[in-house]
């Protein structure tokens, strides 16, 4: 396997990583083992994050730069739909 093959085989290996250990721990009663999830989780992401770099570094993975109108409408599009939560009392 090349360089390239092995980063992007990790690097998508983790992102589905990511998503279980996110499931598992959504749907963990057991609080010290939901606890144990999120900081996989966690990890998860950071590795991800020095896989992406490298990616991109290499010039492996292009990513475009978004315009600053663009952004205001992802960021406001996604404010608007955070649900609200209500304290009950």
């Amino acid at each position: 396997m090349k360089e390239n093959e092995i980063i992007t085989d990790l690097l998508l290996t983790e992102k589905k990583m990511s998503t279980n250990y996110n499931l598992f721990a959504s749907e963990c009663t057991n609080v010290q083992l939901r606890d144990a999830f999120v900081d996989m989780l966690t990890q998860g992401h950071k590795t991800q994050t020095k896989l992406f770099e490298t990616a991109k570094q290499k010039g492996w993975y292009k990513v475009e730069q978004a315009q600053p109108q663009m952004i205001a409408q992802a960021e406001q599009k996604f404010t608007n739909q955070a649900p609200t939560i209500q304290a009950q009392g």
